[in-house]
């Protein structure tokens, strides 16, 4: 039987947007800057493509931070988190060991080194180093209520669901052996 169950993710702050825009239209605002500056000879007509190339960049990236989905398809935990997608099976998590906790409370595990992820202050999505040098799989939207996977090969899935118990119990009862007859 085929089942497919979407979690919500916990909303992003409102000032993440910020964050990314801000830089944006720094970098313009320099692009402009530069072009217009008193000098001998004009720049070149091609240099104005910076302006709409620097915007292009921030559409871009703010439709890739609107890519999160926490997915479980059959037997398979789909995390889609801006350009990264991870897929594992239910039996690839330590169960026993998950848990709902705070980042703010539990620092050695916060993302600190990004490998090959998304980071903003407030959003952390993809392959990061915690703290503790764990490697993990981030989809942080909300660093005081989170959702930590342990994976038995090591690995850690850190994600920020709206409600982490009930992807937890759903997990925990995928995993559970059937009942006999």
């Amino acid at each position: 039987m085929h089942q497919k169950q979407e979690f919500d993710v916990a909303p992003l702050s409102s000032h993440v947007a910020w964050w990314l825009w801000l830089p944006v239209l720094a970098a313009i605002g320099a692009v402009i800057v530069a072009m217009t500056m008193e000098s001998r000879t004009p720049p070149p007509s091609a240099a104005w493509l910076a302006v709409p190339f620097v915007l292009a960049v921030g559409v871009v990236l703010t439709f890739a931070l609107r890519r999160r989905r926490i997915v479980l398809d059959n037997r398979e935990l789909q995390v889609l988190a801006t350009f990264y997608t991870r897929k594992l099976a239910v039996e690839a998590f330590d169960l026993d060991r998950a848990r709902i906790l705070s980042l703010e409370e539990h620092t050695d595990l916060a993302p600190m080194l990004k490998t090959n992820g998304f980071s903003l202050p407030g959003f952390k999505a993809g392959h990061f180093r915690l703290r503790n040098l764990t490697r993990a799989f981030c989809l942080v939207t909300d660093r005081t209520r989170v959702l930590l996977l342990p994976q038995r090969d090591g690995g850690l899935l850190i994600l920020s669901p709206t409600r982490p118990a009930d992807v937890l119990a759903r997990l925990r009862e995928l995993a559970a052996p059937p009942p006999r007859r």
